[in-house]
């Protein structure tokens, strides 16, 4: 199994590309990450190498097993597993408007 963090900042209105390993393959994978000021919390959009969006408004919330793998619904994708980790000194569960950099994405395998 392989682990990769990615990191987060506060940039509003992010987009990003990262190459993952993912099930033992190489995967790119592009990244769009907006705060919604309505529900107060970041949401992420993620789309294949060729811009297909796949999944798109989840909510990036802290959480427990097995609930804490925000993709989970999500495995027929094959894309891996995600889960937002609390790095920083932050005291709630999900990040606001400034706060995103104390927080990472773990993005793993494929959960079975």
């Amino acid at each position: 199994m392989s682990a990769q963090i990615i990191p987060l900042t506060t940039n509003p209105n992010q987009t990003f590309a990262v190459q993952l390993t993912v099930d033992g393959a190489t995967l790119t994978l592009g990244f769009v990450l907006t705060y919604s000021v309505m529900s107060g919390w970041w949401m992420m959009q993620v789309s294949s190498a060729q811009n297909v969006v796949l999944i798109a408004s989840v909510p990036l919330i802290t959480g427990y097993y097995p609930s804490a793998n925000l993709l989970a619904q999500y495995g027929y994708l094959k894309i891996g597993s995600a889960y937002l980790l609390n790095t920083g000194n932050s005291t709630t569960d999900y990040p606001g408007a400034n706060d995103l950099s104390n927080f990472s994405l773990l993005w793993s395998d494929t959960a079975l």
